[in-house]
């Protein structure tokens, strides 16, 4: 790693791969909130899937389906609310 990056740990090493699998949050995010790169966490997931994008790929399944979930909620509220007026 270069200079200037600080060590990581090999219990936050779990950690941040355990939020990105487990609660679907970004890389990039998690990145900047423990000051690495980007680059360096997208080594350690393909290291430990062989090669392959599934963990960011379910990953990003789990963004979308929580954002579809809050979309039909609000569209559901709105409906119900609008059924009410009339």
């Amino acid at each position: 790693m270069p200079s200037g990056y600080p060590a990581v740990s090999p219990e936050v090493k779990d950690q941040i791969i355990k939020r990105i699998k487990e609660n679907g949050e970004r890389v990039p995010d998690i990145a900047k909130e423990f000051g690495i790169r980007p680059k360096l966490i997208y080594g350690w997931l393909a290291s430990r899937n062989n090669g392959s994008g599934e963990i960011l790929e379910i990953s990003k399944l789990k963004r979308e389906r929580e954002a579809l979930l809050t979309i039909i909620s609000e569209l559901t509220v709105a409906n119900k609310m609008n059924g009410k007026k009339n």
